[in-house]
């Protein structure tokens, strides 16, 4: 076959692409396991709202139909639901779509920079490299603390973003607005500070610590909210961001058509008004996060704190790698995340599940972590 010279671009040879979390298909295939537990992509371990799927059922005999553009009954429901302007929103095909038109709307490529933290969700850097911008990562403290003053010595006049996920992925690390809001009034008024706050619903008071309640005190700020965690429609793909007005027409412009399907729109909607199911996800995540904290932490594990809908830890010293355990919880039919593609190789992040679910994961670790103990010293 002869070769075809076409071009592309030098930077997307040697792309690293995102790393999802291995399927229950995957597990099953390469294992031959009857029952796989998915504890890994921190999904909703309560499934779909009911009211939303339902309101798919309904509309599914439209889906011969386009969409209407940029979903307007859902922005209305949104700007109901967090008593906003509704020109503020922009929803997409998740909340990833948002931080894609971000990066293709607001920096130059060649002129502008965008800052996040080290070991931070990877989309905000690839996203970035896929754009053409320069993506400066910056080093947390120790404790996965955000370093506010190395992320300010970070910024310069050409900084257009900044990304902060809060609660953080993957370490849940969660801080209260007021440094946030600090963040945000110290930057240059032509950078945006791009809140993530895929999690903020499992942070137990979000009055506490996001800003979205705030959002009319600033001109700099980019809040993202996603239906993927607490209402349960990850695979529905839908997201949205809350924007300066003007930067929300920009991006509305520049919106691919039709990203959001009638499904989508019809579920998202119906979601908001579930609060049945909304209450009781939250009840069983804080339920289950504290169980999983607290049972990891009792068998020498480190478990970082989170306020979000999974678990960042190290297995105890001495038994057994992070790939080990990772390795032999797959085997056993339990899917956790490594952290290698965050670059933290020695950790892992587990979603908080069922209680069953919960409870069958820390029976697994409990067996491993006795598998790697030392052996004790044969007396003479």
């Amino acid at each position: 076959m002869s070769k075809t010279a076409f071009p592309i671009r030098p930077e997307i040879l040697d792309f690293e692409e995102y790393s999802p979390g291995l399927s229950i298909e995957d597990i099953r295939r390469r294992f031959g396991l009857d029952r796989i537990i998915k504890m890994a992509s921190n999904e909703n371990p309560l499934g779909v709202s009911p009211l939303a799927l339902e309101a798919m059922r309904r509309h599914a005999a439209f889906a011969f139909r386009y969409p209407r553009g940029c979903a307007p009954d859902l922005c209305a429901a949104l700007a109901a639901y967090h008593r906003l302007p509704e020109n503020c929103f922009v929803p997409g095909n998740g909340s990833d779509e948002i931080v894609d038109l971000l990066l293709r709307v607001c920096p130059s490529p060649g002129r502008h920079n965008v800052v996040a933290c080290r070991s931070s969700f990877s989309m905000y850097r690839i996203a970035s490299r896929l754009c053409g911008v320069e993506f400066r990562a910056v080093p947390r403290r120790d404790d996965f603390a955000f370093d506010y003053g190395m992320l300010l010595e970070a910024v310069d006049e050409n900084t257009a973003l900044v990304f902060i996920a809060s609660p953080d992925n993957p370490s849940g690390f969660c801080p209260p607005w007021e440094d946030l809001a600090a963040l945000a009034r110290a930057l240059p008024s032509s950078c945006l500070l791009v809140l993530d706050e895929a999690y903020a619903d499992f942070c137990g008071d979000i009055a506490a610590h996001s800003l979205l309640p705030r959002f009319g005190e600033f001109g700099n700020l980019v809040v993202l909210r996603t239906f993927s965690k607490a209402f349960g429609l990850a695979g529905i793909r839908l997201g949205y961001g809350v924007m300066p007005e003007r930067l929300a027409d920009a991006l509305r412009s520049a919106h691919m058509p039709f990203s959001i399907s009638i499904l989508a729109e019809a579920a998202g909607i119906a979601a908001l008004g579930d609060r049945d199911f909304y209450e009781r996800t939250l009840s069983v995540v804080s339920e289950g996060r504290s169980f999983l904290t607290e049972t990891l932490a009792g068998m020498g594990c480190t478990c970082f704190p989170s306020l979000a809908n999974f678990l960042m830890f190290k297995p105890p010293a001495g038994r057994g790698t992070a790939v080990e355990i990772f390795e032999g919880l797959l085997a056993r039919g339990l899917i956790i995340r490594s952290l290698k593609s965050y670059g933290l190789p020695e950790h892992l992040r587990v979603s908080v599940g069922m209680p069953e679910e919960n409870s069958l994961f820390i029976n697994a670790l409990r067996e491993l972590i006795a598998c790697f103990s030392p052996q004790p010293a044969r007396s003479a």
